[in-house]
């Protein structure tokens, strides 16, 4: 792979900022940092555009709370084709979490993690967005 360099010019105080952020960060230097964030912006493109996506929905539920686990389950199966996989995991006697995996349309994903953060009874639910990695080096 062919390595491209570029300059930048950041104001003292941006700089100042930014090093102090990769330092807490742990990126081994600059480059690496500047490389995460230009990917990040990559993957926030992917989900503008439309295209085929991956990322995980995270949920946080009561799962002693009528019907949850059944709407849930009924909610993934209706972007059967979005959903790569589950994993349940009991936080404590009544706090369970769900971890779910999709792959595919933006717009289907976004249909699904809006359908299921407005299931009866669910306490959190984020999804988190990333990438197939085909677009993004």
């Amino acid at each position: 792979m062919s390595i491209t360099r570029i300059s930048i010019s950041l104001e003292e105080n941006i700089g100042e900022q930014f090093d102090a952020l990769i330092e807490r960060q742990g990126f081994p230097t600059r480059s690496e940092a500047v490389k995460h964030l230009i990917k990040q912006a990559l993957v926030n493109e992917e989900w503008k555009s439309g295209g085929e996506v991956a990322g995980v929905i995270t949920l946080i539920y009561d799962h002693h709370k009528p019907q949850i686990l059944q709407q849930i389950t009924e909610t993934q199966h209706e972007f059967g084709e979005a959903v790569v996989c589950s994993q349940h995991a009991h936080l404590d006697h009544h706090n369970c979490m769900e971890n779910i995996i999709v792959r595919g349309n933006v717009a289907d994903i976004q249909k699904l993690h809006k359908g299921l953060a407005a299931v009866k009874g669910m306490k959190h639910a984020v999804l988190s967005m990333s990438t197939t990695g085909k677009n993004v080096n």
